[in-house]
C-alpha cells in the first residue's frame, strides 16, 4: 500500500505557475470584442503622473470579480501572480490602496462614459446569436447592509438586520438571456418604486430595434399607476404585477366566482380602478387553501382557509397563465442572490458614496460580461452555470507556463475534466464576430 513521502523537499522556485489558468479564455473573448480599446477610446487618460491607464484600472477591478476574490484588499495576491498578469494582458498589477484611490479619483463623467460603453455592448449582445422578437424586462430591488460609515447609509426597510443602515439598489434584468439591462445604487431609506420611472426609460433606450414586444414583471414594490402609465406609452408592451392587497381589493375577494384550472389553486378576476389611478385594469386573483403546517411560501395574505395573491396587468392570457408567466421572475432572485454571493456586491469598498457606485457597475459590468462569455462562447449546458460552479469547472484551473521554440505554452492538468469545452471555447472565440 502506498504510503506518503518521508523525505520531501520544499522549494519555491516555480516562477511560471498560476491558479487561474482558465482566465485565459475569458482574457481572449475580451480581446476578441475588443473591450479594452473601447474602454482606452471611451476614458482617455484623465489621470496625470499614474502608472496605470484608466482601461488597465477597470480590468484590474473586474477579473477578481469574476475569479472570487472577495474584496480589494485580498486583490493583493494577483500582484505577485506574474502569469495571470501576462495571461490577462496586464503590465502589472495594481495594490489595493491604488484600486481604491482609483475608484475616489474618478470623475462622475468617467463613470458616465464607462456605463455608456456598457449599454453600447449590451444592445450588440442582446442580439446574439440572434435577433430576439420580444423580451421581458424583471425589475427588483435588494438591500445591502453595510458596517460602517459609509455615505448615505440610511436605515431603512432591511428584512435580515433591522435598524442597520444600507443601500438600496434598484435593478432591472432580461429575463430571457439574464443579462443586467439597467442599475442604480440608492440611499438606504429610499422607497421600492422611487426612481422606476427613469429606470424603465434607461432601460427602454437599450433594447435593440429587431424586439417588436416588451413584458415587464415586477413584484408589489412596483405597484404604482406612474409606473404602469409610463409602460403603457407603447402599445406593444405589456405588464404584469403583484398589486398590493388594499382594503377594497380584500372585500372584493370573497364574493368573486373562482374556477379551479388545476388542482390546488383556484383563480378569479375582476375590473377595477384603485383610487388615483386613470382608468379600470384587468386583476388577476389566485387562491390556494392553506395547509395544515403552513410554509413561508404561502405567506401571503390569508382569510378563512385560504391564501390570496392578485396581480394586475393589461395581458390578455387565461388567469392561470398570468401567473405561471408572473412565477418566472423568481429567477431574478436568484440573479441577486449570485450578485451577493459570488460577485462581491454586498462587500463595499469605500466611505464614500460616488466610489461606491462605481464599484456597484464595475460589478454590474462584471456580471454582464461572464454571461455574454458563456451564451457566445461555451457548450449549451454551461449557459445556465452560476459563476461559483464556472469557476470550479473552467476558471480556476491550476496552469504551468513554459515556452517553447520561442513559443509561450500554457500547460493544463492532463486529466482535465471540461477540456472538451475548453476546447469548444476557444474555437467559438475565434469564430466571434460583432
Amino acid at each position: 500500500m502506498p504510503r506518503g513521502p518521508k523525505n520531501l523537499d520544499i522549494s519555491f522556485t516555480g516562477k511560471h505557475l498560476t491558479h487561474f489558468g482558465g482566465v485565459y479564455l475569458v482574457s481572449l473573448f475580451l480581446r476578441r470584442i475588443k473591450f479594452k480599446s473601447l474602454l482606452c477610446n471611451a476614458l482617455p487618460q484623465l489621470q496625470r503622473n499614474n502608472h496605470y491607464s484608466i482601461a488597465e484600472s477597470v480590468l484590474a477591478l473586474m477579473y477578481p470579480s469574476m475569479l472570487g476574490i472577495g474584496r480589494i484588499e485580498t486583490t493583493d495576491l494577483l500582484k505577485h501572480n506574474g502569469v495571470f498578469q501576462y495571461l490577462v494582458g496586464l503590465p502589472a498589477y495594481p495594490n489595493p490602496t491604488t484600486l481604491r484611490r482609483f475608484l475616489q479619483r474618478l470623475s462622475p463623467d468617467g463613470v458616465s462614459k464607462l456605463r455608456s460603453v456598457h449599454s453600447q455592448l449590451l444592445k450588440m449582445m442582446l442580439q446574439k446569436p440572434h435577433p430576439a422578437p420580444k423580451m421581458i424586462l424583471d425589475m427588483d430591488s435588494t438591500v445591502l447592509t453595510l458596517y460602517g460609515k459609509q455615505e448615505l447609509a440610511l436605515v431603512g426597510y432591511n428584512p435580515t438586520k433591522h435598524g442597520r443602515p444600507s443601500y438600496h439598489p434598484l435593478l432591472c434584468f432580461d429575463g430571457i438571456t439574464k443579462d443586467c439591462i439597467h442599475a442604480e445604487l440608492r440611499a438606504g431609506n429610499v422607497y421600492t418604486s422611487a426612481g422606476t420611472t427613469a429606470l424603465l426609460d434607461a432601460s427602454f433606450a437599450k433594447i435593440p430595434s429587431t424586439v417588436k414586444r416588451v413584458f415587464i414583471r415586477a413584484d408589489k414594490g412596483f405597484y404604482d399607476h406612474e409606473i404602469i402609465e409610463k409602460i403603457e406609452t407603447v402599445p406593444s408592451r405589456m405588464f404584469v404585477i403583484a398589486a398590493k392587497l388594499t382594503t377594497p381589493i380584500k372585500r372584493r375577494l370573497s364574493s368573486l366566482r373562482y374556477h379551479s384550472p388545476t388542482p390546488g389553486i383556484e383563480t378569479a378576476e375582476l375590473s377595477y380602478q384603485p383610487n388615483g389611478w386613470k382608468r379600470r385594469y384587468r386583476f388577476v386573483i389566485i387562491r390556494r387553501p392553506i395547509p395544515e403546517d403552513p410554509t413561508e411560501q404561502l405567506s401571503l395574505f390569508s382569510m378563512g382557509k385560504f391564501s390570496y395573491q392578485v396581480i394586475v396587468t393589461n395581458m390578455k392570457l387565461k388567469p392561470l397563465n398570468i401567473w405561471r408567466f408572473y412565477n418566472g421572475r423568481a429567477a431574478i432572485e436568484l440573479i441577486i442572490k449570485e450578485l451577493e454571493n459570488d460577485y462581491p456586491l454586498a462587500k463595499i469598498p469605500t466611505k464614500y458614496f460616488a466610489a461606491n457606485e462605481s464599484y456597484f457597475h464595475f460589478l454590474l459590468f462584471s456580471y454582464n460580461l461572464v454571461n455574454w462569455f458563456k451564451r457566445l462562447c461555451l457548450p449549451e449546458k454551461y449557459h445556465t452555470m452560476t459563476l461559483s460552479s464556472l469557476r470550479a469547472r473552467l476558471l480556476l484551473i491550476p496552469g504551468e507556463l513554459v515556452h517553447a521554440g520561442n513559443r509561450p505554452i500554457l500547460k493544463l492538468p492532463e486529466h482535465f475534466h471540461d477540456k472538451d469545452a475548453l476546447k469548444y471555447a476557444l474555437h467559438n472565440i475565434s469564430k466571434l464576430k460583432l
